[in-house]
């Protein structure tokens, strides 16, 4: 196996699981929380995802030069293929261009679809699509959705339109379930040129489209819940996303040995994926794992402590699926993390009071 091809593996994996801990996190959020609160966290996502990336990407896509309402839903189309989302384009004029997220939908994957709200749907819009205008210093621009998932209908679709006239926040996302979208047509669509964009590079993007959630998600779960009920909340996901997703990312990878070095080798090639240093150290009871840095949650300031006991979680519920009598350690020393994982400490002579 080629270099290159133990990149693009790491990269599907560690972009697998974070696709899945978010997903898992917001859903465990609305079935412990309600909607409302789930819908809160999506809002705050999708606006801090829009703020860090959408101007830059309309750049990097070269779309800066397009009526406003034609570049924004070229902006859904291209960013979203990138990143391994299925969506549909068209275009009707330089003031109306429609989106259409046909399902499958990404961020609800599989059965997760029978646990989202409309009101978590409609807050995807407002934390986006409704703020385009708002960013690019358009304020006759709007969006009109037309049909949601979660409601029963065949999509998330609408359509991004430039009025005549200047628009009140009340109008930046509007609902008109009575229109539906044209056909799609690939042929009239914009293409990323394959040159541009070879498949190791879509494959280093999705991840990077992964991680960018997960850089949203926890700091915004902590500021909205507090660091301990966003413990409770999205560690407790990621616990359980690690358990139940450890053996797909593992197969990706190709590894099948077992014990503590075979967890090692799995987190070492997952913080690989992530472009993150660790070293690693074998003793006689333990691997022991340093890792300098934290690319995930570079630049994020403040960050709370709870950021990385969150994040640890998915490497716990990752090892008791591998092996549950090992026991995982982590903690922060200085600017390092500190992993270790051994042996559990086996019990002795320990009574049972009530037989």
């Amino acid at each position: 196996m080629q270099r290159d091809d133990n990149d693009n593996a790491g990269w599907r994996a560690l972009s697998r699981l974070y696709h899945a801990f978010l997903t898992g996190s917001l859903l465990r959020v609305a079935s412990r929380r309600g909607s409302a609160d789930a819908s809160e966290l999506l809002f705050r996502i999708f606006r801090r995802q829009h703020l860090a990336t959408f101007l830059p990407g309309l750049e990097k896509l070269g779309l800066t030069g397009l009526p406003h309402a034609v570049a924004c839903a070229q902006y859904h189309y291209l960013s979203n293929q990138i990143g391994g989302v299925r969506v549909e384009y068209m275009v009707e004029s330089d003031r109306k261009a429609w989106v259409r997220y046909a399902p499958p939908r990404w961020i609800w994957e599989g059965t997760a679809i029978c646990g989202v709200t409309g009101d978590m749907s409609r807050a995807i819009l407002r934390g986006w699509h409704g703020h385009n205008g708002v960013t690019l210093g358009n304020p006759r621009l709007g969006f009109v959705c037309t049909k949601q998932t979660p409601d029963g209908q065949d999509g998330l679709e609408g359509y991004y339109i430039e009025y005549d006239h200047e628009i009140g926040p009340e109008d930046r996302v509007r609902f008109s379930r009575a229109e539906e979208a044209p056909a799609f047509d690939p042929a009239r669509a914009p293409k990323l040129e394959s040159a541009t964009w070879p498949q190791a590079r879509l494959d280093k993007a999705a991840r990077n489209y992964t991680m960018e959630y997960v850089r949203s998600l926890i700091p915004e779960a902590i500021d909205l819940f507090g660091p301990d009920d966003a413990r409770y909340l999205i560690g407790g996901a990621a616990r359980l996303v690690g358990m139940h997703f450890f053996d797909e990312c593992r197969a990706m990878l190709r590894q099948t040995h077992v014990g503590a070095d075979a967890f090692a080798d799995f987190f070492m090639a997952m913080a690989k994926a992530g472009d993150e240093s660790v070293m690693h150290r074998a003793e006689r009871d333990a691997i022991h794992l340093s890792q300098s840095g934290w690319r995930l949650m570079r630049g994020i300031r403040p960050l709370h402590p709870a950021s990385f006991d969150i994040w640890n979680e998915l490497w716990a519920g990752c090892l008791s699926a591998h092996d549950r009598f090992l026991h995982w350690d982590a903690r922060l020393a200085e600017e390092k993390f500190q992993f270790a994982v051994g042996p559990k400490a086996r019990r002795v002579g320990v009574s049972t009071p009530y037989i």
